[in-house]
């Protein structure tokens, strides 16, 4: 019994001294180039056309030169539609999907970037504002097909996006509808 204790405690301490290997993480930088902001892949501000949305928070789009880039809206977290990856379809992801491709298929956005222009998969991250001025985040948080996902230095627009959601849940709009 002794002995069992003392490879208990033998492996607790060498367990528990081992360090785990830390990831390097680089972080994206944006620039300044003639005024406008640009991030490290030369994708600047300014208008796109939308080709294709992936999901609730996610969409393809092209600039005025034929470049194609993935965007990821910054601040909102939609549900997933199908499984892929490491991700499982969620309740409500179709529905999301489906209102966003109804709101942004072949609309022109214009996109805003914040502190960091790029997530870990490489996507843009970005606010979006159609022609009209609608403030796209905004608007898919407020009518209820996501949810509030802040991961800071990009937390420029935070609090008008957390009164959305407020707004979605107190008015059981969209995904709220059924879990109060």
């Amino acid at each position: 019994m002794n002995k069992n204790i003392l490879y208990v405690c033998l492996f607790s301490t060498l367990f528990l001294a081992c360090k785990p290997k830390k990831e390097k993480q680089t972080q994206p930088f944006a620039a300044f180039t003639s005024g406008t902001l640009r991030n490290d892949k030369g994708i600047t501000e300014g208008e796109y056309q939308i080709t294709k949305v992936s999901d609730g928070d996610t969409f393809w789009c092209v600039n005025r030169e034929s470049k194609k880039i993935k965007v990821r809206l910054i601040g909102i977290d939609a549900p997933e539609p199908r499984n892929y990856f490491h991700k499982k379809e969620q309740p409500y992801g179709k529905e999301a999907s489906k209102y966003v491709e109804k709101l942004l298929m072949d609309q022109t956005v214009r996109l805003e970037f914040d502190v960091n222009p790029l997530d870990q998969y490489g996507r843009t991250l970005a606010y979006a504002y159609l022609t009209d001025g609608t403030f796209v985040n905004e608007k898919i948080m407020k009518d209820g097909y996501a949810v509030l996902m802040t991961i800071p230095p990009n937390v420029k627009y935070e609090q008008r996006l957390v009164e959305a959601q407020k707004y979605a849940r107190n008015h059981l709009l969209g995904l709220w509808k059924n879990r109060l």
